[in-house]
């Protein structure tokens, strides 16, 4: 096997190698010998685990192997966490692990409640590790990244405090700041904008800066933030114009900020001449722009070249999530990317509930994914399902198809988020829609149940036959249905224009961080519904 990093490279390259020594060693010794370096993690949890309520509760002595870990924990989601996350979040600290919880991370999923996740000092540091592989893979195909400065949209890294006393946040927030010096140096925008918690007021802020800097790359999780990006600069152009060449940051959603953040932000504003075309990949020259391109996000990477102007190279970001960092992209054309076998130990469920260590897996195969961390989350189901596209050495690379239970089911069909999304960009045939959500209105003047297919844009003619029919072509249980009548023909509902912006910020309001708001392909009922429609 040719090493994912070698030696040899471009001048940055080989400064960051330095670096992330420890890191490439560790991710190659996942790909040379993927048993070893899982019993290294589990061995190095466990230890972190000693002492700790969850480990006296669970007979753990730190010296369980693979098999006597399966035994005394089960596999458990967050809910089934809380008696020892609930004793963490009131000031517990070493409820679950050795290392005490430094702060915890604030995450979401489409619409449910906030979850709170612990952060301790050697998650930190896996998490550190995984990034700087990532960055370091980037850096090795694209040394033109490091030509210029780095944007990144991240949310707030501490948005609270619970009465015990620890600040919660966003993930994205909190590495973003937790950067090594060589990283920072490169920021084009200060950190009081990202300490903002008005979403509108950040973003503005957020480009007021990057607009007057040379930007090699951006980087933002969700493809559709990409977008997002691109209508407000078009919506803003007036205000930030203005700003420019005054110098200031007091127009736009910027008019309300604090007089004496503006008065400390005053030194680090340029005047600048406006750009002439305010399509992104025409106001910078940007080696790569870097998101998620698995699952969903497919469907949102499609309206790229044309919103941001132009052929952009998109990198992925990895198969990653508030709870780590588990998959780590080594080309352009990865979809996820080598498992990171030195940060976690990672469990992959078959189609048979049966639990899988990462040696064990199949090409081609879909798991639902497990891991163990050492911020205390042990067999802690992420309820994410990965594929296995193929290895590098040993180590499986593994790409996000969808979340689990994100199933249309009414009849037996059982349409997967995957399945939609790939029918939805049939259809399309390149339609610049903003969004879509495809799911199930049942009422009862309505015996027979139809999907719904609601789009934000101007839908194409015959969209609804087109979704339809390669629906029936990429599910066999649905085509059974609609042929037997069980299930009518889908039905198209034209949304508003603006509806999933305002579903975004409905959600923000409700407290999830806006960098970490799922785009709603699928809609599993009528609370769903309710907050895309409002």
């Amino acid at each position: 096997m040719r090493p994912p990093f070698p030696d040899h490279g471009n001048g940055p390259y080989r400064v960051l190698r330095g670096f992330a020594r420890g890191a490439v060693e560790a991710l190659h010794e996942g790909c040379d010998d993927p048993r070893m370096a899982q019993l290294k993690r589990l061995r190095a949890i466990l230890d972190n685990a000693r002492g700790s309520r969850f480990a006296r509760d669970h007979g753990l002595t730190g010296d369980e192997d693979f098999v006597a870990f399966r035994q005394r924990v089960p596999i458990r989601g967050y809910d089934q966490l809380m008696p020892w996350l609930s004793r963490v979040h009131a000031g517990e600290l070493d409820a679950l692990t050795r290392s005490p919880a430094q702060s915890l991370l604030k995450t979401s999923g489409t619409t449910g409640a906030s979850k709170l996740l612990p952060v301790t000092e050697p998650y930190a540091r896996a998490v550190a590790d995984g990034q700087a592989l990532w960055r370091l893979a980037l850096i090795r195909d694209h040394e033109a990244v490091t030509q210029g400065s780095a944007l990144t949209i991240v949310s707030p890294a501490v948005e609270g405090r619970l009465p015990s006393g620890l600040t919660y946040g966003s993930n994205t927030g909190r590495m973003h700041e937790a950067q090594p010096w060589i990283v920072r140096i490169r920021y084009p925008v200060p950190a009081p904008i990202y300490r903002l918690h008005d979403a509108e007021q950040r973003l503005y802020g957020i480009l007021r800066f990057a607009l007057q800097a040379r930007l090699s790359t951006i980087t933002t999780a969700n493809p559709s933030t990409l977008l997002l990006i691109a209508r407000r600069l078009e919506q803003w152009r007036e205000d930030l114009s203005a700003d420019l060449v005054d110098g200031t940051l007091r127009r736009g959603p910027a008019e309300a900020l604090d007089p004496r953040l503006r008065r400390r932000l005053r030194w680090r504003l340029r005047k600048r001449r406006p750009p002439t075309d305010w399509r992104p990949a025409r106001i910078w020259d940007l080696a790569t722009v870097n998101c998620w391109k698995g699952g969903p996000a497919a469907f949102f990477l499609r309206q790229l070249p044309e919103a941001m102007g132009g052929e952009v190279t998109v990198r992925e970001v990895g198969v990653t999530a508030s709870e780590g960092y588990f998959a780590i992209p080594m080309s352009d054309d990865d979809e996820g990317g080598v498992a990171w076998l030195g940060g976690h130990v990672l469990e992959f469920i078959d189609e048979a509930g049966a639990p899988r260590w990462a040696w064990e897996l199949e090409e081609g195969a879909a798991y639902r994914l497990v891991v163990t961390t050492s911020a205390g989350l042990y067999r802690y189901d992420l309820n994410d399902i990965v594929q296995v596209t193929g290895f590098t050495g040993r180590a499986p690379r593994l790409r996000f198809l969808r979340k689990g239970g994100n199933v249309l089911n009414v009849t037996g069909e059982k349409v997967t988020e995957d399945q939609v999304v790939a029918a939805m960009q049939h259809a399309l045939e390149g339609a610049p829609v903003r969004g879509f959500t495809v799911g199930y209105r049942l009422r009862d003047d309505e015996p027979v149940p139809a999907l719904t297919l609601a789009v934000e844009g101007e839908a194409p003619a015959g969209l609804a036959e087109r979704f339809d029919a390669a629906l029936r072509q990429g599910n066999i249980e649905y085509d059974a249905k609609r042929d037997s009548d069980r299930l009518a023909p889908p039905v198209l509902l034209a949304l508003p224009d603006g509806a999933y912006e305002r579903f975004r910020a409905r959600r923000v309001a409700e407290g999830a961080p806006d960098g970490q708001v799922k785009d709603l392909v699928v809609a599993l009922g009528a609370g769903h519904w309710e907050k895309l429609l409002g």
